[in-house]
């Protein structure tokens, strides 16, 4: 990882799909467009690949319930595999190994030794 910012990516889990992404819309004066159902049900912010900032999107879970750790920040990396690899000498636990997800690339989950749920995204 460089010194660049390293966090290309967020999800922000929700009870009721709908409520949360009219209620995103109305405060944030955005439209939200839907990914492909397969993925579950998941709406992306505006974003440009081109633009520095980062997006994300809200991500319907049946299992949600409100705490301070039902948002999901995931850190910019060359190849998930090489990060997955330290995660679990560092202290941390990989509970979602390297998955594809389409034009968008692969993305790992995993738990830092604080009990923090967090990511990797990568293109290849």
């Amino acid at each position: 990882m460089n010194n660049s910012n390293p966090v290309g990516w967020f999800d922000i889990h929700v009870a009721n799909f709908e409520r949360a992404k009219n209620f995103y819309q109305e405060v944030f004066n955005v439209k939200l467009t839907d990914l492909p159902i397969e993925w579950g049900k998941q709406a992306v912010f505006p974003f440009s690949p081109e633009s520095p900032n980062i997006s994300g999107a809200l991500v319907e879970k049946a299992d949600y319930s409100p705490s301070s750790n039902n948002t999901l920040i995931y850190f910019e990396t060359e190849d998930c595999v090489a990060e997955e690899q330290r995660i679990e000498k560092a202290g941390g636990k990989v509970v979602q190994p390297k998955l594809h997800i389409g034009d968008f690339g692969h993305v790992s989950i995993f738990i830092d030794t604080e009990g923090n749920t967090l990511g990797l995204h990568s293109r290849k």
